[in-house]
Formats: structure tokens, sequence, C-alpha cells
């Protein structure tokens, strides 16, 4: 059985290792050991998870549809509204058909790094026994909790890039570009990070391959080659992303900034004030999704441990961190410290402390919270200024900037010696390096992950942009834009005045 999520350090390794150990000691035993009873889910980490997806779920709806409206116009208040309740019910009804399959199955041959397959579309042999291991060996969860947690993260990430696009964008093109763009980038990208091989499949492979010998060693190397080739390419190539910080923040940002280069800039743009119609909504939304991120991140561990209370932890150190630097590095700059600057700073922590939440320290999460937020808010300020760019709710600026931080910091901070959890090269995980670090090894792993997705979705988002400009058009007619798409493409208004 092989299973998809974020891979706790040193893990698997570990696991070869005890094998190792416990199969020259059933050399000895004479008679063949009993099967092993079925596992069965523990009831705390069962309900864990399913609160983790509520939390999430909240994250998008209400909490980034009323963070990105309270950043628009008030004339496009319940456009944004709509696009992002819209997106989030899509992409739920496409998970259960078959992007859960898509994403977190075997693809079967050479697609099994690159792609799952269709075993499990319509919910095919998924029912409440089914079950999907943890990051512990003998822990299961029901496979129904492990799904639905997984796709609030597939409802929320497409979710994230209509922010760079908003207030110009037609509704129906905003959900022809959600569907494709779900097929073609998110499940293939998640896919890659977070398909790995059942921790007790290892295992057991190891301790068979330790207990042959003559011409069983071979068949048993052969086995232990086919479970643990079972995995995403940029898994398999020892890249670590806890939470998201490539599948959904740089995944995103980069699909977003795309959107933007290529709808264009809003009409008015650089001439007229487009401030934020309602800050009040904006901190709502904000507090919404901090809050929520703590099943984002604590979450992506799959059971209730130590290990889900350092994610919790890390979570909350950076997002302060992150709000204060924000805050005070713009007060220093400006002269006035603002809600909307320490609202999005606590995002960009949010944001960058993702891909590291189980693996970094709490002291290194803070560290990571504190660097991001000057970068990003370079990003969302000078560096559009300058190239003049129309990202309308910064999503380029922070969640892909955020994302880059956090997914690159994770390579630095998994580091042992500075509080991190310590990781293993899962390239070569069958050896007896369990626990190891090495920087360069691990950071050549952090950038191919990177720039794998920014490649993928970049250049995948952009063809689907031009297709749909063409079928059916990106943007509405000026005289729409001007009005406001609350009426021209809903026919209502978020307020009646």
């Amino acid at each position: 059985m092989t299973f998809a999520h974020p891979v706790r350090a040193g893990l698997i390794a570990a696991a070869v290792g005890l094998a190792a150990i416990v199969g020259f000691a059933d050399m000895a035993l004479a008679q063949a050991p009993a099967a092993a009873p079925a596992l069965v889910p523990n009831k705390g980490d069962t309900a864990w998870m399913l609160i983790c997806a509520a939390l999430v779920l909240m994250m998008s709806v209400p909490g980034l549809a009323l963070f990105y409206g309270g950043l628009v116009r008030a004339k496009n208040m319940a456009s944004i509204l709509t696009q992002v309740f819209a997106i989030v019910s899509l992409a739920g009804v496409i998970w259960v058909l078959f992007g859960y399959s898509l994403a977190f199955t075997d693809g079967g041959g050479a697609l099994t790094p690159y792609i799952g397959g269709l075993g499990k579309a319509l919910l095919h042999g998924v029912d409440a026994n089914s079950t999907v291991p943890t990051f512990s060996n003998g822990v299961v969860i029901p496979e129904f909790a492990y799904l639905v947690f997984q796709m609030t993260f597939a409802m929320i990430t497409p979710a994230l890039i209509v922010g760079a696009f908003a207030e110009r964008i037609k509704f129906a093109a905003v959900m022809s570009f959600v569907l494709l763009w779900l097929v073609g980038v998110y499940f293939p990208i998640a896919h890659w990070v977070w398909f790995i091989p059942a921790p007790d499949d290892v295992a057991a492979a190891a301790k068979a391959l330790a207990a042959a010998d003559g011409a069983a060693k071979t068949a048993a190397q052969a086995k232990l080659d086919e479970v643990t080739s079972g995995a995403g390419w940029l898994a398999a190539s020892g890249a670590l992303d806890f939470a998201g910080g490539t599948v959904v923040h740089i995944n995103a940002g980069i699909a977003g900034l795309v959107g933007a280069l290529i709808i264009g800039k809003r009409v008015g743009y650089g001439k007229d004030l487009m401030p934020p119609h309602s800050l009040t909504m904006t901190m709502i939304g904000a507090s919404l999704l901090w809050v929520g991120w703590f099943g984002f991140n604590a979450g992506s561990n799959l059971e209730a441990n130590g290990t889900t209370a350092l994610a919790f932890v890390n979570t909350m150190v950076a997002t302060a961190g992150a709000a204060l630097s924000w805050l005070l590095t713009e007060w220093a700059h400006k002269g006035k410290p603002s809600l909307l600057g320490i609202c999005s700073g606590a995002v960009a922590g949010l944001v960058a402390v993702t891909p590291a939440a189980g693996f970094a320290g709490p002291i290194g999460a803070l560290v990571l919270g504190l660097i991001v937020s000057p970068v990003c808010l370079f990003f969302v300020s000078t560096v559009k200024n300058t190239f003049r760019y129309d990202d309308a709710l910064d999503v380029f600026g922070i969640h892909c900037v955020g994302g880059i931080i956090g997914a690159l910091g994770t390579g630095i901070l998994v580091n042992p010696a500075l509080g991190g959890v310590g990781i293993t090269d899962y390239a070569n995980f069958a050896g007896n390096n369990a626990g190891t670090y090495d920087f360069a090894t691990q950071m050549l792993a952090q950038g191919k992950a990177v720039l794998a997705t920014l490649v993928w979705s970049g250049i995948g988002s952009a063809i689907l942009f031009k297709v749909i400009d063409l079928v059916i058009g990106l943007r509405p007619s000026v005289d729409a834009e001007r009005e406001g798409l609350d009426i021209t493409d809903h026919g209502e208004r978020a307020y009646n005045m």
C-alpha cells in the first residue's frame, strides 16, 4: 500500500534500520509468525484530523473570502466572495470524482513518479473501514478522514490565485481556469511532492531483506526496490514540504502572477485610487486564516503527537514574528504602522512556516517569520512598483515569494544543529544514513522542488489562460469593469446603500 503526504524526517530510514535488527532476530525462529491483526485507527487521531479538515475549510470560507473581499473595492465585494465560494465548491466535487485518485494513487509503471491513476475515481474502494498510514509504524487513520483533509487543500489553493487578478476577470473564465488548473497543475504537483511509500511497507520489505539469504536475497532486494520506488519524483529526490510551501503557495502564487500579466491591469490602475474598501473585513479574514492554519500545518502530521505540537507552536511563533516584523519595517519606512501591514505580515509568516512546520524548531520558525516579512514587503511595494504589474491583492508577493523563502528555509532549519528534527536523503533511504543532514544535498532538493513548481505551474497556467481567452474571453468590457463585477457578472451588490 502507498500513501502520500509530507514526510516526517528520518522515519523511513529509521524503520529500515530497525527492521534489519529485528530481521536477524527472526532468523532464530523456526516457526513462521502469525499474521498481524488489522490496524485500528485511534479515535483521538481520527477526531483531530476531522477537526483540522474543518479548520482548513474555515480558512477558505469565510477566512480567505473575507480577507480578499475587504481588499477590493465595494463594487467588487460580492464578486470576489462568489468566486472564492464557487471555487471551493467546484474543487470539492472534482476531488471526489477523480482528483483524490490522480493525486494520491499509484499511476502504474513509468507514470508513478508523476501522476496517479483512476483506481479510486468516484471513491472506488474507499469506505468507512478503509485506512491510510500515518508517519508512525503501526498507526493508521480512516481514509475518509485523510481524503477530506486533503480535499480542503485542493479547495483553498486555486482560491488563492484569484486575488492576483481580482476585479477584472469574468466569472465564467475563473471557473473554467480552476477546473483545468486543478487537473493539469495541482494534482500532478501534489503527487510529485506528497506521494510516498507507506512506512510500514518499507519496514516490512527491509525486514524481509535482512532475514533473506542466497537466492531469496535477490528477490527480497527487488521487493524493497519496488516499494521504495513508489514515490513522487520530488519526494524521491528528498524535497521536504510539510504542509504545502510548494504544492499550495508557490504553485498558486506563480499562477496568480501569470494570470495578472496575461489579463492585464485594472482599468485606471496607476491613475485612480484603489484602496481596500473594508480593512475591518480584511482583519477578520486574516484572523480566521491564522486560526485555521493550525489545522493546515499541525494537521499535516496526520495524528496527534509531539510533532503535531511542534507544528502548532511553529505556526504560532512564526506568524507572530512575521506580523511584528512587517509592522515595524513598514513603520520605519512609511512613518506609520498599518493594520493592512500587520495582517499582510501574519499571512506571510503563515506561508513561510508551512513547509517547515514539522521540521524546524520553534526558534528557527521565529527567525523564518522575522525574515520573510521584509522580503515580501519589498516585493509588494518596490518590485511591483518598479515593474508595474497589477497583482491586485499581492498573491505573488506574499504567497509565491513567501513560499520560496519557506521552502528554502526548510532545507536549512531542518538541521538538528539549528534545532530542527533532522532529515534523510530519501533518494537513498534504504541505506543506513537515518537522521543525517547534508546542507548541499538538502538545498539542492529544495531548490529542485521550487524550480519544478515555478516552471510547471507558470507555463501550465499561461497555456490555460491563453486557451480560455481564445474560447470565452478573460476580461469583461471596460464599461462592465468600471461599473463593477457585482452588478455586471452577478446582478447583485454586496451592500445596499
